[in-house]
């Protein structure tokens, strides 16, 4: 299991992160995105590395650049003074990096972590870069190509579901399953509006399939997670961490993550060529 949370977490890292900056679209981010390999890269390596000091000094290049990028949601907030609900979803996906960073630099210097095992400090880095990160981040451009009622239900409950998965890491599973259901309830919205986008006019075949497949995979994804959540607060028979890595984790890279911001990166450029056009 560890090799393919190592590949997933690298995907994260090495391509979701990035590609998602430029999907912001805040210039103030440019120059974050641009260093972006700088820390990505010794983090990436660190994940190969026996645990120790070589590989928590690599792993803390890479949170450093998550706390650069943490940094600057407050700068954007100060500079926004936005409370509309995409706003929310940015921020979140701003924050998040750093939440795995920290489980990162903690697991590869094996040192437990408030209590929490390397085994969950390991899994804690792709969860913050796929529920946090990714997940965020789609759902508040989703909101901000359709600014309705679902839309915004989605930039809201996506990063709230993901801040109560995170409080029910201190508090318990049934905070933890609570969290699951407002996460699986927003994360089904953006599948709804994802899958409602490919059908509009004027999408290329390419752009379709991978809105669709993001969709898609996005709904098996979300059941696999309340399983298991569910399993963990009642005792009920559910995935093994194995089984989860398998699935939930490499479908949520591959098939929602990767597969969503190829696609919103394909329409945001059709979007500028239009008009430029016009």
């Amino acid at each position: 299991m560890s090799v393919l949370v190592d590949l997933i977490v690298m995907v994260g890292m090495l391509v979701i992160v990035p590609t998602g900056l430029r999907l912001v679209g805040d210039p103030a981010l440019d120059r974050i995105r641009r260093m972006w390999p700088v820390f990505a890269a010794p983090g990436a390596l660190a994940l190969w590395l026996p645990r120790g000091t070589a590989a928590g000094l690599l792993a803390l290049c890479y949170a450093l650049g998550t706390l650069l990028l943490a940094g600057h949601a407050p700068r954007r907030l100060a500079r926004t003074r936005s409370t509309h609900p995409v706003e929310a979803a940015l921020l979140t996906a701003l924050v998040t990096p750093s939440v795995a960073a920290l489980a990162l630099v903690a697991e590869r210097t094996g040192h437990e972590l408030f209590g929490f095992g390397l085994g969950v400090l390991a899994l804690t880095v792709p969860h913050f870069h796929f529920a946090g990160f990714a997940a965020a981040l789609v759902a508040g451009l989703v909101c901000r190509a359709e600014d309705g009622p679902a839309g915004r239900f989605a930039a809201l409950s996506v990063p709230s579901g993901t801040m109560l998965v995170l409080v029910g890491y201190f508090t318990g599973d049934w905070t933890e399953l609570g969290g699951a259901l407002v996460l699986t309830a927003g994360m089904w919205t953006v599948a709804l509006l994802t899958w409602r986008t490919s059908r509009a006019p004027g999408r290329d075949r390419t752009t379709r399939a991978l809105l669709v497949v993001s969709a898609t995979v996005l709904v098996v994804t979300m059941v696999l997670a309340l399983s298991w959540a569910l399993g963990e607060a009642t005792g009920l028979p559910h995935p093994t961490l194995t089984w989860m890595a398998a699935t939930h984790g490499l479908g949520n890279a591959l098939g929602f993550a990767l597969c969503a911001l190829l696609a919103r990166r394909r329409l945001q450029d059709l979007t500028h060529q239009e008009g430029r056009s016009a």
